[in-house]
């Protein structure tokens, strides 16, 4: 073998070992990482190899080569297709990505098998498998399923432990037997050992936590799952509040937040009561949110807009928010102005009695409705102990990593949402109500209206005590009539829901709705909304100036058409970008199934043919047409096959 030989078989080799891994690639149209590529090639070349051995015979002289190159193709496409089923390229560029696809994959597989055993040890296979409908059995089988449901989610975890609590405030989605039972979840977590807190302090700082503080108490002030709060003292003598991440935690709520969203298609995939409740947008939406917690950056941000909101409309001090050290703060540690206080949850009696009390209430309201009808980003979980009590008699709210936001339009509707029920107008209710509201194609708004007439004659009218089943009642109305409630208005209501449970704890007795009203009555009388609303008039009027001017010649123009018999409607197929691109990938599908279909049967029909011209001694003419074919078909076959897999995916 001469040197110019092992030199054109080197080339060759190298030429096949890139030329096939692009061909498929192409063809399944999919983008992979240099070490998919050269395993891609391997593989094509090996086929070359198996294939040239099993088809070779001595009087073919070359004919059956191309059958070999194809089904080496088909090989390679094979591999590529699955690969990119266990592991999607994106993830497994470099050797380094391989091996962490490799070890979080076992990861969630071994945290699979813990959830499938916590699942199976309370009975909850049947739901998950979508066998079952957990409303099949009336309130009966609802309060059955809600106590172990509760259980398996304790014993799942603080991530499952905080999904059931996000769960057990919408009342627009889970019967009442499940809001019950889920509220009983607490997260009662452990404090993390001293010296990992001081490793994560000193990763953040960058030196050890004794140079950065006066003065660090160990013993945390509060514990959850994510973070936990300690106390520290600068160097300035000033005292702060540090909320610092657990060591690791990320990485295991990214893994249970994953496993979360992949339920949540399977169970939408499988079951009716899942699609009814839209439960994959459940979980993005749960863990969107979850996300945002663990960078506490974002948590730095929420207090700064809401705090310059509060400042541009010069609210009162009667409600504080604490300042925020940013020169400490980061994505792991968020230090805070210590308020001097205590949760309101702790504190059962106040000093001036009922009526601070209701003062106090009174002010909370105000300015939760304020945040949601003014600002536009309000705190979504004023709970009693994210609120503090201060030694001056002020209010504190902490724990911003909840915060809900709000667009101009939601904000308007909310406000005609109130003044309607104010003035106990059923259809103005109903005309606010489906601006808040996912409307379906076909709604029954007289039905509507006549509802929303009940429901305030049955909450509103004088002597009724509203409470918060006023929410529960208003989320079954919204769901018998099939409407969908957007996730920011979902956190307005559950955000009111659970600062009703707030201002009861604190004032025994204090009427929510009725103080609502009340406030809404004042701020229109200080002009508020008089104001918001000539100003909003004004840029219409300005905008609409030109179309004004416009609209007696077109009317004019459209009423002689009309007369004269001339009038038509041109209407545009196909005139949105979108349904074009949609049409001509349909076809292409099409053609291309088609395509598949006709050279297969076609090789069938050829490889069956007897008779006919010899190419060589021993293989026909039709019969060598009909193997190409036969792999054309596999090719394109596969192509199909991969794109449908990935449309599903």
């Amino acid at each position: 073998m001469t040197i110019a030989v092992v030199v054109l078989a080197v080339v060759t080799v190298a030429i096949f070992l890139v030329a096939f891994p692009v061909i498929a690639r192409r063809l399944l149209g999919v983008r992979v990482g240099v070490i998919r590529t050269l395993l891609t090639g391997a593989v094509a070349i090996g086929g070359i190899a198996l294939f040239s051995t099993v088809m070779r015979s001595p009087d073919q002289g070359g004919l059956l080569m191309g059958v070999q190159m194809g089904c080496s193709l088909l090989l390679a496409m094979g591999f590529l297709a699955v690969s990119e089923m266990v592991v999607p390229g994106d993830s497994a560029r470099t050797p380094a990505g391989w091996l962490r696809t490799v070890r979080s994959r076992g990861a969630r597989a071994r945290r699979y098998s813990q959830i499938s055993a916590i699942a199976l040890r309370y009975g909850l296979r049947p739901y998950l498998r979508g066998r079952d409908d957990p409303d099949s059995g009336g309130t009966k089988g609802a309060a059955r399923l809600a106590r172990p449901l509760r259980l398996a989610l304790e014993e799942a975890g603080p991530t499952f432990v905080k999904l059931g609590q996000v769960l057990s405030t919408r009342h627009d989605l889970l019967p009442p037997e499940f809001i019950r039972e889920l509220s009983r979840l607490q997260s009662q977590v452990p404090p993390e050992p001293p010296e990992r807190l001081a490793e994560q302090l000193r990763a953040h700082f960058g030196r050890p936590p004794e140079e950065v503080f006066a003065s660090f108490d160990p013993e945390p002030l509060a514990a959850a799952s994510i973070a936990q709060v300690h106390l520290a003292e600068l160097h300035s003598g000033e005292k702060v509040v540090l909320k610092v991440q657990r060591p690791g935690v990320r990485t295991a709520v990214a893994r249970d937040l994953d496993i979360v969203c992949r339920i949540a298609r399977m169970l939408e995939a499988r079951a009716r009561w899942a699609r009814a409740l839209g439960l994959i947008d459940l979980a993005h939406g749960f863990a969107a949110s979850v996300r945002e917690e663990l960078d506490f950056r974002v948590e730095a941000r929420n207090m700064a807009t809401v705090r310059t909101a509060w400042r541009r409309r010069r609210a009162d001090e009667a409600v504080v928010i604490p300042e925020t050290h940013e020169e400490l703060s980061g994505e792991l540690v968020l230090a805070l102005e210590r308020l001097p206080g205590v949760p309101i949850s702790t504190q059962d009696l106040l000093a001036g009695g009922q009526e601070q009390r209701t003062d106090v209430a009174r002010a909370l309201l105000g300015n939760l409705l304020m945040q949601v009808l003014i600002d536009g980003t309000f705190h979504a979980d004023p709970h009693p102990g994210n609120i503090l009590l201060l030694e001056d008699g002020r209010i504190g709210l902490i724990d911003f990593g909840s915060v809900g936001r709000l667009d101009g339009q939601v904000r308007s509707a909310l406000r005609r949402f109130l003044v309607a029920v104010h003035h106990a107008d059923s259809a103005a209710l109903c005309d606010a109500l489906l601006d808040l509201v996912s409307r379906p194609e076909e709604i029954d708004e007289q039905a509507l209206e006549r509802s929303l007439g009940r429901f305030m004659a049955r909450h509103f009218t004088p002597g009724a005590a509203a409470d918060v089943t006023v929410f529960v009642d208003l989320f079954r109305l919204i769901s018998l009539h099939g409407l969908g409630v957007p996730p920011e208005v979902a956190a307005v209501f559950r955000a009111l829901a659970t600062l009703e449970g707030t201002l009861t704890h604190l004032s025994p007795g204090f009427d929510v709705m009725a103080e609502s009203r009340t406030w809404a009555e004042e701020q229109r009388s200080a002009q508020l909304d008089y104001t918001a609303l000539g100003s909003s008039l004004e840029k219409e009027l300005l905008s609409a100036v030109s179309v004004l001017r416009r609209l007696p010649r077109r009317v004019d123009r459209v009423t002689s058409a009309l007369e004269e018999g001339r009038l038509g409607v041109n209407v545009r197929i196909f005139a949105d970008s979108r349904d074009r691109r949609y049409m001509r990938a349909l076809v292409h599908e099409i053609l291309l199934t088609a395509l598949a279909a006709t050279a297969g049967l076609m090789a069938v029909i050829l490889l069956h043919t007897t008779g006919g011209p010899m190419v060589t001694p021993s293989i026909p003419l039709f019969k060598a047409i009909g193997y190409h074919m036969l792999v054309f078909s596999g090719v394109l076959s596969l192509r199909m096959l991969f794109v449908i897999f990935r449309a599903q995916r």
